[in-house]
């Protein structure tokens, strides 16, 4: 085999045993890490309705085909596991340098079941791995827990996966940090390995990615052509200036700048919390991910000294900025740095804060509740409050700590019409009445409410437009208006989410390929064949990323979710409030149709979701059609 040492580590906390195994090459081709790999494991070796925060549930860290390879942006790995925020598929993505550390390594991935008596963390150095003792560490914050596994361990350049006090205190959308600038921020992972007793894995490798290649010499041709073409598309050269938080001006144009918890698409503010401001105010520096040219990562200042965990992207800004009313960026990024520190999904965090003020402001939470603090959209300081007590499960954080719709259903009344989430998962800021494609992708995404299942809708609303030229060869040809639905765009969107199934299997960021980005198609084949020797066509890799999309579909069969799940918050099909988008709607007739249009389009029964069995035969998931639910 080429590209992948195909070892798998296994680890059981309980009774402390460490395995290793390593996977055939027949069985790689169908899942060659990722989200494929993630994907078979939990659904063959994890019992349907396991609890999450039991320690039957199994973890999964899952390099992708090509992380760690010498070709920007291929530095990406999956965490899997059943999500406590969910209930269903778990799943979160991260870069940064991790991943391709545990390429060095020589592994391909770790698999983690059982829970510990007590804290503990995982080393692995050199093909060795071990379990230590992490009682020093517990209840520390994430910066000081690098610091201190580094010095005990005597090497500053060990990289070091960690939860914090959030995910040891089950906060449900709790996530993971590599080198404290990198986030599996997504589905609450992080507090399923909290309730493991794991606090960290620290990973060290000398093994270089180009060693293990079928064609090693090509593969790194392949990067060095690529990095030059960064700064010759306007995509990734915008990320390399800007960064995420260019993002924020151009939306608010849009009328898609979700604003006080999405009922508005405009920040009258938005002047105080744009990239010229934040360049301003807050930037020090760019940094980058292993190997990457984009360098779209940002330093920044927050009360007067460099912060250890980088800038706030644009989520992050989004989230506790307009979502929350707030224009004041020094803010913004001291409410980043404290969630980077207890270790939280901002965007989760920022939206379950904001679906709090909105009930608030309704009469359904009050000072009473809240400990006397008034929670009205724009006021700073009860946002940062929140962060703390969220983190610390204190107060009403406790309440809060179990996300926006678990809160909803305990406060009652109409406050679930204030939590904007979707399977249990709240939204990311980017506003689906603006961008249809991207509502579709919320409903149907496995793991919730997911920004990143297609690229978005404004990206194919020009026939000119970079983004559908680079399209071509995956099929997609025409212009579509990003305020559609019908055949056509579903066309396109059963495309695209083949497309970016496949990044989460190959280890590939957002912002590496194309269309969203500068790494055409056909590189991207080139890239996987030079290091397998395997001879892929565009047609298998869209069959590996439908594959992985389908396992996962099925684990949430198993857990009981169905078609019923696949929806939006009612917000999105009543008008927006103000922006250029004001008083434009969701059309709900048009996304049902369209939903059971794209149900066809992926074999899927158009009543019940489920897939069916010609279609997972098709896609070589025979083994799988037992676990389909029965047709009602």
């Amino acid at each position: 085999m080429y590209g992948t040492s195909a070892k798998i580590l296994r680890v059981d906390l309980t009774n402390g045993n460490i395995e290793t195994e390593t996977l055939s090459e027949d069985f790689y081709r169908l899942y060659p890490g990722g989200k494929a790999l993630a994907g078979y494991i939990l659904l063959n070796e994890l019992p349907p309705h396991t609890d999450p925060f039991g320690q039957e549930n199994v973890m999964v860290f899952a390099n992708g085909l090509l992380t760690g390879a010498p070709v920007s942006t291929a530095t990406r790995y999956v965490v899997s596991a059943r999500s406590p925020l969910t209930g269903g598929y778990g799943e979160s993505e991260a870069g940064g340098f991790w991943g391709p550390e545990l390429k060095m390594a020589g592994f391909e991935a770790i698999v983690v079941k059982g829970k510990s008596h007590k804290p503990v963390y995982i080393w692995m150095n050199e093909e060795k791995a071990e379990i230590r003792s992490a009682e020093h560490l517990w209840g520390k914050m994430t910066a000081d827990v690098q610091e201190l596994i580094r010095t005990e361990l005597g090497d500053e350049k060990i990289r070091v996966l960690q939860i914090g006090p959030a995910g040891e205190n089950l906060v449900r959308f709790a996530g993971l940090t590599n080198d404290l600038r990198h986030f599996n921020g997504r589905n609450g992972l992080g507090a399923v390995m909290g309730s493991k007793n794991l606090r960290a894995i620290a990973v060290r490798g000398n093994q270089r990615y180009q060693n293990l290649a079928y064609d090693g010499k090509t593969l790194v041709g392949i990067g060095g052509k690529l990095a030059k073409m960064v700064k010759e598309n306007p995509l990734s050269w915008d990320l390399q200036e800007r960064g995420t938080p260019g993002l924020v001006e151009p939306l608010n144009t849009g009328g898609i700048l979700p604003t006080r918890n999405f009922r508005q698409g405009a920040f009258e503010n938005v002047d105080k919390v744009k990239w010229e401001a934040y360049e301003k105010e807050l930037l020090t520096a760019r940094r980058t991910c292993y190997a990457c040219a984009v360098r779209c990562k940002r330093e920044v200042a927050v009360d007067g000294r460099e912060s250890p965990y980088g800038g706030p992207e644009y989520e992050t800004i989004g989230a506790f900025g307009p979502n929350c009313g707030i224009s004041d960026l020094r803010v913004i990024a001291k409410a980043g740095e404290l969630c980077n520190a207890y270790m939280m999904d901002t965007i989760s965090c920022g939206a379950t804060i904001a679906f709090a003020m909105e009930c608030f402001e309704h009469g359904l939470l009050t000072l009473e509740d809240t400990g006397g603090i008034d929670l009205h959209f724009g006021n700073a300081q009860a946002m940062l409050t929140m962060i703390d007590m969220i983190a610390r499960r204190e107060g009403i954080g406790d309440l809060l700590a179990e996300g926006s719709k678990r809160a909803a259903e305990k406060i009652g009344g109409e406050a679930h019409y204030f939590a904007m989430q979707v399977k249990g998962q709240e939204l990311a800021m980017h506003e689906p009445r603006g961008k249809y494609n991207l509502g579709m992708g919320y409903a149907i995404s496995e793991i919730g409410a997911d920004h990143l299942v297609v690229a978005h809708d404004t990206a194919f609303a020009k026939p000119d437009a970079i983004q559908l030229r680079s399209a071509v060869p995956l099929g997609i040809t025409k212009a579509l208006p990003p305020r559609s639905f019908g055949e056509e765009k579903m066309d396109m969107f059963y495309i695209l989410e083949k497309w970016n199934s496949l990044e989460k299997v190959l280890g590939f960021c957002f912002f590496g390929l194309a269309p969203r980005s500068f790494i055409p198609a056909e590189d991207v084949l080139l890239s996987i064949n030079s290091a397998t020797g395997w001879n892929i066509s565009m047609e298998e890799a869209l069959t590996i990323g439908e594959r992985a999309t389908n396992m996962a579909r099925i684990f949430n069969l198993r857990e009981g979710f169905s078609r019923k799940d696949d929806t939006l918050p009612e917000r999105f099909f009543q008008p927006l409030e103000s922006g250029a988008l004001q008083g434009q709607s969701m059309p709900r007739h048009e996304f049902e149709d369209s939903l059971t249009i794209l149900y066809g389009k992926k074999g899927w029964d158009p009543q019940t979701g489920n897939p069916k069995p010609e279609k997972l035969h098709q896609l070589g998931l025979d083994w799988a059609i037992e676990m389909l639910p029965a047709d009602d």
